[in-house]
């Protein structure tokens, strides 16, 4: 049985690959990744393995971007030192979610999971560690935020925003009455506080609410074509890498 490990830390991805072997020596490791750049290099030169370790912070980038592009991944654990991440992760045919630094005793239960899966007899999930899955949904996400509107400032709730733009380096926040205030955020900061059943980051410089989004139109390339309310004049397009959890996304 094959398997890759997608990791930026050396530390961690050594410790992972002993503890793999510890746990399961029948898991050969054919390739320790670093980079969503070197994931995507791999995947377009070598056979799909039958299980993968992945990092979801990368250096440059997610390991959801590399998951984007391989049509049919096999299963995955993630490993990651966030848990903002687990609702996304779980749509990725992720068999489990791991906090770093691993524990043994988790690592075993994915592995467990993951041989279940795959028709082998194993142990089922211990209700702890149910719990502890159960928990990482539980995060605080972005509830409000502040604009000024002049020399006053003004408070809107996450329910009453349509979606934010970028705007030459700037983000901008619609209402879903058409006001629209600058704000002090990036839009991958955005991406971190926003409640991802809420809100979806369709491409660089758009993320919109499901609310807002009024018509979805087949574009070409394999992108999508929206029409948000309220009504936006430039043309809004679902990237092609993201198109996938995009449908995902809205058939939660």
């Amino acid at each position: 049985m094959k398997a890759v490990i997608i990791e930026d830390e050396t530390i961690a991805a050594r410790r992972l690959a002993q503890l793999i072997a510890e746990l399961a020596p029948d898991i050969q490791i054919v390739g320790q990744l670093s980079s969503v750049e070197n994931g995507l290099n791999w995947f377009k030169n070598n056979p799909l393995p039958q299980l993968i370790f992945l990092d979801i912070q990368l250096n440059d980038g997610y390991g959801f971007d590399i998951l984007d592009h391989i049509e049919t991944h096999p299963p995955v654990i993630f490993t990651t030192a966030y848990n903002e991440y687990a609702i996304r992760g779980f749509k990725y045919n992720g068999l489990d979610y791991l906090l770093k630094p691993i524990d043994k005793q988790d690592l075993q239960i994915a592995l467990n999971k993951f041989r279940k899966a795959n028709g082998e007899d194993t142990t089922s999930l211990a209700p702890e560690k149910l719990k502890q899955i159960k928990n990482l949904f539980n995060k605080e996400y972005k509830h409000r935020f502040m604009v000024k509107v002049g020399n006053q400032f003004k408070s809107f709730n996450v329910e009453e925003i349509a979606f934010f733009k970028s705007i030459e380096g700037l983000i901008y926040l619609y209402t879903h009455t058409g006001q629209t205030y600058p704000i002090e955020y990036s839009i991958d900061q955005l991406e971190r506080i926003l409640n991802p059943v809420q809100f979806f980051r369709i491409n660089r410089k758009f993320m919109v609410s499901v609310r807002a989004v009024a018509e979805i139109h087949s574009y070409f390339n394999s992108r999508l074509l929206l029409k948000l309310m309220p009504k936006e004049e430039e043309q809004i397009i679902v990237s092609r890498e993201r198109t996938s959890n995009f449908k995902r996304w809205l058939d939660m």
